[in-house]
């Protein structure tokens, strides 16, 4: 996976868009951050997922999927490694993050379930 295949992914769902934050690429919905690009540096992205969900992606590809550093780990975000990830379990991943984001309290967006 590069980090255009990401964006293109991120970038897919309904009413995503992409804005910046700390000098690296994010994706939004509601005004909402859901993933990133770049970090901590060009080889990584960063999703947003429950720490159930962030569990079970570790579980199945440990070598892709790793928790951030710190407070934000333990809450869900969760690092992609880009090289070496499969496009379904990244589509899969930003899926939950997305839908996440778009139930979020700015503005409530309907929001179908994911296959």
């Amino acid at each position: 996976m590069t980090a255009e295949n990401f964006r293109k992914i991120a970038l897919s769902f309904p009413e995503a868009s992409e804005r910046s934050h700390m000098n690296h690429p994010d994706f939004r919905v509601n005004g909402r951050i859901f993933a990133t690009l770049g970090y901590p540096d060009e080889d990584w992205a960063m999703v947003k997922l429950t720490p159930e969900e962030q569990q079970n992606f570790v579980d199945t590809a440990p070598a892709v999927f790793v928790p951030v550093k710190g407070a934000w780990g333990r809450q869900g975000c969760t690092n992609v490694r880009l090289r070496g990830a499969r496009m379904t379990p990244v589509r899969r991943a930003l899926g939950l993050a997305w839908e996440a984001a778009a139930k979020g309290p700015a503005k409530r967006l309907k929001v179908q379930p994911l296959p």
